[in-house]
């Protein structure tokens, strides 16, 4: 599975990532941002997640989008053995694409075309 993080240069994109649990006992991953860019993307909310039985637990993937070039990294959700329950590890690659590019500021000048 592919995270798409797309947006204008210099913005904030957070994308969720929904973990469901069919079980009847309670399911806690592990967070891990590995790869090329991973320094880029951040877990805003912590890196340990716990879900309850027969509920849903969200993990926050955060990047800042600071260059032109597309950052690449992969999220690692490892699952911790609770109540001798172990969920699959699951992994996701994560993408940045720039769509559009804003300047910051503008600065105005004024100064002759040409001097003799």
């Amino acid at each position: 599975n592919t995270i798409e993080f797309t947006g204008t240069l210099h913005t904030t994109v957070v994308k969720q990532v929904r973990l469901k649990n069919p079980s009847s006992n309670n399911l806690v991953y592990n967070a891990i941002l590995v790869g090329r860019d991973a320094g880029n993307f951040s877990l805003p909310k912590g890196s340990t997640v716990t879900i309850s039985p027969m509920k849903q637990g969200f993990v926050n993937v955060e990047f800042t989008i600071r260059f032109l070039h597309p950052a690449e990294a992969v999220l690692i959700l490892i699952s911790n053995k609770v109540d001798g329950v172990d969920g699959a590890t699951l992994t996701f690659s994560l993408k940045s694409e720039v769509k559009n590019i804003e300047p910051i500021d503008m600065v105005k000048c004024k100064s002759p075309c040409y001097e003799l």
